[in-house]
C-alpha cells in the first residue's frame, strides 16, 4: 500500500497505478531529493523537532540509499508511484521509525517544488558551460579566417559583403544572450520553497532560512502557496532552451546552405557527416539538419509546460506533475546540440576562395556606388535610382559593375570620376563599414575583443557560481 493509504480501502489498479506515477521521469532528480531531505533532517534537529540521534540515522541511513542509486542496485518500484516515496519507503525500512519522521513538517508539494528547482539551478549551469564551449569555437573560427571577405545577404540574395569573422560574430552575440538567459533561470530558481508544506506552511518550528543555506538558495520563497505550485522558474528554463535551439537553428540553417555543391563556403568534417545508402558520392550534412530539427521538442516542451499551467488554480494539481519531463528533455536537448554544434564548427573547413568569388557577384558594390554620388551631393533616394539604371545595364550585358567602362557610368551622371573605380574593390567596400558594430576591418577587432571578455567574463561567472 502507498505511503497515503491510511484513509483508503483499497488500492487503485495496476494500470492507474502506472499512470498516475511520476516515478519514471522524476527518478532522475533522486540526488536533489536526498539532498533536500537531508536538509530537512539537519534542520528539524536543530529547531528540535526530531532527535539529533533521528536526524543522525536519517542522513546515514540517505547516503546509503544515494549510494545505491548512483550505483545501479536500487530496486525502484513503480507502486511507489515517486521518487520521493521511493526513498523514504527505503529510508524506513533501512533505520525504522526515525525514518518515518523525516517527513514531519513536509508535504510533498514542498519536497517536488525544492527538488525541481535545485535541478533546474544545476541545469542552467551545465547549458551556461556548453554555451562558453560553442562560443570558443565560434571565436576561433573568426579569428583563424579573420580577412576572408563572402557575401552578406538579404532574403538569401546578394545584398554587401562582409568579413566571415564577422557573421561568426553575429552568433556568438546570439549566444552572449543565451547565456544571460540561462542565468535568468538561474536565478529565478534560485529560491527555497521547503518548509511551505502542502500549501499552508506548517505549525511546526521550522526554519527555512537554515535549509535555504544548506541547499545553496540565495533567498526563500516568501508565499506559501506560490511556492508550491510555482513553475515560472521551469518556463524562464523552458524558454531559455528554446531561443537558444532556435539560434542554432539558424546557424545550422546556413551551415547546410554553405556545405552545398551551390555555395561549397565550407567542408564539414567527416565525423560530422553522413552519407548515403544508395549514393556512393553523398556527404550530408545530418548533425545539422538534426539540430535544426531539435529545435521542434524544444519549442514544443515549452508551449506544453504553458499550456499546462494555464489553468491551473492554487495550489498544487496533479497536472504539475506533467512539468519535469519536458523541461528534462529542453536541457538534455539543448545540451547535445551545444556539444554538437561545437564540434562541427571548430572541425569544419572554410573555403576562403569560394566565398569571394561569390562576393564578386550580384553587384555588391551597389549601395557603395550610390553613397560615392550622395557624398557628391546627389540626394541619396535620387542616386540609388542612378545605380539601379546602372545594374540594369549589366543585367542586359551579363557582366558586373566593375566591368563598365568610366563612359557608362557617366552617361547615368558626370559625378562619376575615375576614382570610382576604387568603390568597386571588395576590401575597399568591406574597410569602409568602420561604424561601431560594423564589418570594416577595424570594427570587427573591436568587435572581437568585446566578445573575448565577454567570454572570460561569463567563464569567471560560471567558476564563481553558475551565474548567482
Amino acid at each position: 500500500m502507498a505511503l497515503w493509504s491510511g484513509r483508503f480501502e483499497e488500492g487503485v489498479s495496476e494500470f492507474t497505478q502506472r499512470f498516475g506515477a511520476s516515478l519514471p521521469v522524476d527518478k532522475a532528480l533522486y540526488a536533489q531529493d536526498i539532498a533536500g531531505s537531508r536538509a530537512h533532517a539537519h534542520m528539524l534537529a536543530a529547531r528540535g523537532v526530531i532527535s539529533e540521534e533521528d536526524a543522525a540515522a536519517i542522513d546515514a541511513g540517505l547516503s546509503r540509499i544515494k549510494a545505491r542509486i548512483d550505483a545501479g542496485t536500487f530496486p525502484f518500484d513503480i507502486n511507489d508511484e515517486d521518487i520521493h516515496m521511493s526513498v523514504e519507503r527505503a529510508l524506513i525500512e533501512d533505520i525504522g521509525d526515525a525514518g518515518a519522521r523525516l517527513h514531519t513538517g513536509r508535504s510533498r508539494n514542498d519536497q517536488v517544488a525544492t527538488d525541481t528547482r535545485l535541478f533546474a539551478k544545476k541545469r542552467c549551469e551545465d547549458l551556461m558551460a556548453a554555451n562558453v564551449v560553442l562560443r570558443h569555437a565560434l571565436v576561433k573560427q573568426a579569428e583563424d579566417h579573420f580577412d576572408v571577405v563572402m557575401p552578406g545577404y538579404t532574403h538569401l540574395q546578394h545584398a554587401q559583403p562582409v568579413l566571415f569573422s564577422h557573421h561568426m560574430l553575429a552568433y556568438v552575440w546570439m549566444l552572449v544572450r543565451d547565456f544571460e538567459r540561462l542565468a535568468a533561470a538561474r536565478r529565478a530558481a534560485d529560491a527555497n520553497p521547503l518548509g511551505s508544506a502542502a500549501l499552508a506552511g506548517t505549525t511546526y518550528p521550522l526554519d527555512r532560512y537554515l535549509t535555504a543555506a544548506e541547499l545553496g538558495f540565495s533567498r526563500v520563497v516568501p508565499n506559501s502557496l506560490d511556492a508550491v505550485s510555482d513553475r515560472d522558474f521551469l518556463l524562464d528554463l523552458s524558454y531559455a532552451c528554446s531561443v537558444s535551439c532556435m539560434h542554432l537553428s539558424r546557424l545550422c540553417e546556413e551551415i547546410i546552405l554553405w556545405s552545398s555543391a551551390e555555395f561549397g563556403f565550407v567542408t564539414l568534417s567527416d565525423a560530422f557527416s553522413t552519407g548515403s545508402s544508395i549514393m556512393p558520392q553523398k556527404k550530408n550534412p545530418d548533425f545539422a539538419e538534426l539540430i535544426r530539427g531539435k529545435t521542434g521538442r524544444v519549442v514544443g516542451d515549452l508551449v506544453a509546460l504553458l499550456v499546462t499551467m494555464k489553468s491551473l488554480p492554487l495550489a498544487y494539481n496533479k497536472d504539475l506533475q506533467e512539468d519535469k519531463e519536458g523541461a528534462i528533455d529542453a536541457a538534455k536537448t539543448l545540451e547535445d546540440c551545444c556539444r554538437c554544434a561545437a564540434g562541427m564548427i571548430e572541425t569544419m573547413q572554410v573555403n576562403a576562395d569560394a566565398m569571394r568569388a561569390q562576393a564578386k557577384k550580384g553587384y555588391l558594390a551597389a549601395t557603395d556606388v550610390a553613397d560615392y554620388l550622395a557624398k557628391k551631393g546627389m540626394p541619396f533616394r535620387r542616386a540609388h535610382e542612378v545605380v539601379g539604371h546602372l545594374v540594369l545595364l549589366c543585367e542586359k550585358r551579363g557582366c558586373d559593375l566593375e566591368d563598365l567602362s568610366l563612359e557608362d557610368f557617366k552617361a547615368e551622371s558626370d559625378l562619376f570620376e575615375a576614382d570610382i573605380a576604387g568603390e568597386l574593390d571588395l576590401e575597399s567596400i568591406v574597410a569602409a563599414r568602420t561604424t561601431f558594430g560594423g564589418t570594416g576591418h577595424a570594427a570587427v577587432r573591436e568587435q572581437m575583443a568585446a566578445a573575448k571578455a565577454q567570454l572570460a567574463s561569463d567563464e569567471a561567472q560560471l567558476a564563481y557560481g553558475g551565474g548567482a
